[in-house]
């Protein structure tokens, strides 16, 4: 499957196809690790619960603390 980054505000985005969504069972909720190794993106649902909270933790300080900065910036 070949895959064009679209623009998104001022950053690019990937559009993931039903399907694939489907076969990973992941949604808009599920915190995706993403790593590189100079070469080679990969993109790997987050499965592990605590680390699922570590996550989702560190989201929520983020927009505690920057979340009104960051919605100005995107508009």
């Amino acid at each position: 499957m070949l895959k064009k980054l679209t623009r998104h505000g001022n950053s690019l985005a990937l559009v993931l196809d039903k399907g694939v969504i489907e076969l990973l069972n992941i949604d808009s909720e599920t915190p995706l690790e993403i790593s590189t190794d100079g070469s080679l993106l990969l993109i790997t649902p987050v499965r592990d619960e605590k680390r699922r909270r570590q996550f989702k933790d560190a989201l929520e300080k983020t927009n505690a603390r920057y979340g009104r900065t960051l919605n100005r910036l995107a508009h």
